[in-house]
């Protein structure tokens, strides 16, 4: 048996450059950070007592014969890319909830390939995890994903990923001293809408207006690398206001990312004292991210007292073995 544990990730600039039809002619670049918050998978060969020859147990059990039968597409088309022979036993537990924007889909696909290639004998790198995982969402789900969240799970940790040139991709981590990188985290605030949603339905609005979205996107692009030298110059409110002007560019960029729902949070949240903030991930429900000045965080907890408030912190380990027996 081995288990994997894969973390999920927060993103703060740069979301939609990350698209293959974005940055292969334009370059894209985004800011993000995992947190410790996890995406568990299981997987061991299944002993040949059964009727069935595979268990799938995720938020319900499949009990198969043929990997075609296999109603899961990620496990289906992962076992078949890796070419993996006899029964398996598959178990999924998400530390949260699946479609809620902080990449939980692309956890699950870097977490379930390294289970899967460790079963096999194999010790991937983390690029060809990432890689892998691109490849079985956007070739063969045809997806409408980017690329951003697949690199997070895999290589963990703060993190500017750019994409396109020769490279593809090239993760630079973000390096601050430690007092900080905590000083910063103790301004962040995350709460959950209690809205689940399909991203890839709302990428494939966001995907077709890319052309007619060049400035924004551009702009978008530009945040991260002003981010990063706000953050490395201390100027940590900055970094939040810069975070509302990219949310107001987000917001534009489909009109299926946000709604009065939505908004009525979001609103809430800066008028309780929040200097900016985000939706997480492709929009239409989950996560919502705020910064949040010290002295106005009860403020802004007392305000948002409805919606489940998730304290987090950084890791910086990405998907990782914790536990094989082969």
């Amino acid at each position: 048996m081995v288990i994997t544990r894969t973390p999920f990730r927060v993103s703060f600039f740069g979301g939609g450059t990350d698209y293959p039809v974005w940055y292969e002619k334009n370059g894209g670049a985004v800011l993000s950070t995992t947190i410790d918050k996890y995406c568990w998978v299981s997987a061991r060969h299944l002993p040949p007592f059964f009727e069935h020859k595979s268990r799938i147990a995720y938020s319900k059990i499949e009990l198969v014969k043929q990997r075609e039968e296999i109603e899961h597409p990620v496990v289906r088309e992962t076992l078949g890319l890796l070419g993996v022979e006899g029964g398996v036993e598959i178990h999924n537990f998400n530390d949260l909830p699946a479609r809620s924007g902080m990449g939980s889909s692309s956890s699950f696909t870097v977490g379930l390939l390294h289970a899967l290639h460790v079963l096999k004998g194999k010790n991937p790198e983390k690029e060809k995890l990432a890689q892998n995982a691109i490849h079985v969402e956007q070739n063969l789900l045809k997806e409408n994903v980017g690329c951003q969240d697949q690199v997070a799970a895999a290589f963990g940790g703060f993190n500017k990923i750019t994409f396109g040139g020769k490279e593809h991709m090239r993760v630079e981590p973000i390096a601050l001293e430690e007092e900080k990188l905590n000083a910063f985290q103790d301004r962040l605030m995350l709460f959950f809408t209690g809205l689940s949603r399909n991203s890839s339905e709302i990428a494939a609005h966001q995907v077709k207006n890319i052309p007619k979205k060049t400035r924004e996107l551009r702009r978008m692009r530009e945040m991260v690398d002003e981010s990063i030298a706000m953050l490395r110059g201390n100027d940590f409110d900055g970094f939040g206001r810069l975070l509302h002007e990219a949310w107001n560019i987000k917001r534009d960029l489909s009109s299926e990312i946000t709604n009065s729902f939505i908004d009525g949070i979001y609103k809430a949240g800066r008028e309780a004292g929040a200097l900016g903030g985000k939706l997480l991930g492709a929009g239409g429900g989950g996560f919502i991210l705020f910064y949040v000045p010290l002295e106005r965080k009860e403020n802004v907890k007392t305000k948002l007292r409805d919606f489940l408030h998730i304290p987090f912190r950084f890791e910086n380990k990405g998907s990782e073995v914790i536990y094989k027996q082969t």
